[in-house]
Formats: C-alpha cells, sequence, structure tokens
C-alpha cells in the first residue's frame, strides 16, 4: 500500500508561481512512476506530467515548457513546478504513483488539491 498527500495548491494569479508537493508512504519501494493529473468542472481527468525512478518525463502538450515535474527519492515526494499558470489550468490537481508488485502495475492516489488561476 503507498499512501499519497498533495500540499501546495491555492489561489496563484496567471503569470505567477506555484509548486504543488506529494508526499509518498508506505511501500515506497514499490514506486516505479510519478505523475500529476488534473480535472476541471465537467471535464476528463487529464495527465498532466509523468516522471518514472530513472527521471525520464513526458508532459502534455498544453503544459510543456510551463511545468516542470520532479521527484526527490530520498524524500520520497513528487514536486509539480507551475510557472505562468494560465486560467485554463484551473482544476484539482491528483498525485498518481504507479507501483509494480509482483508483476501487477497498481495505482494509488491522492486525495487532490484544488488550483485556482485567477486575477
Amino acid at each position: 500500500q503507498v499512501q499519497l498527500v498533495e500540499s501546495g495548491g491555492g489561489l496563484v494569479q496567471p503569470g505567477g508561481s506555484l509548486r504543488l508537493s506529494c508526499a509518498a508512504s508506505g511501500s515506497v519501494f514499490s514506486i516505479n512512476t510519478m505523475a500529476w493529473y488534473r480535472q476541471a468542472p465537467g471535464k476528463q481527468r487529464e495527465l498532466v506530467a509523468q516522471i518514472t525512478s530513472g527521471g525520464a518525463t513526458i508532459y502534455a502538450d498544453s503544459v510543456k515548457g510551463r511545468f516542470t515535474i520532479s521527484r526527490d527519492n530520498g524524500k520520497n515526494t513528487g514536486y509539480l513546478q507551475m510557472n505562468s499558470p494560465k486560467p485554463e489550468d484551473t482544476a484539482v490537481y491528483y498525485c498518481n504513483a504507479g507501483t509494480i508488485v509482483s508483476g501487477l502495475v497498481i495505482d494509488y492516489w491522492g486525495q487532490g488539491t484544488q488550483v485556482t488561476v485567477s486575477s
């Protein structure tokens, strides 16, 4: 089992910056990928960014060049640095950990943190 707790959400002005954190606990040794997803009202949950245990990253086209995903394996924490956010980035952001246990892929989710981009 892996527990994920997000923090750092809130209100940010367009063009500002915000950093989300995701603290993992439990069977952290089993974590392969960490990712951030988001869900805006009336929309499906979508992948924002993902980072593997080796540091490879992927980003949604809408956030490339503005958001940066990273992880500190020593602290069992993942981060999403949001620079120059736009109003359309407003959503609930969820941390995801992809684990591999006995050959099975199991996903864990945090409770979500609200990010509102508005002046």
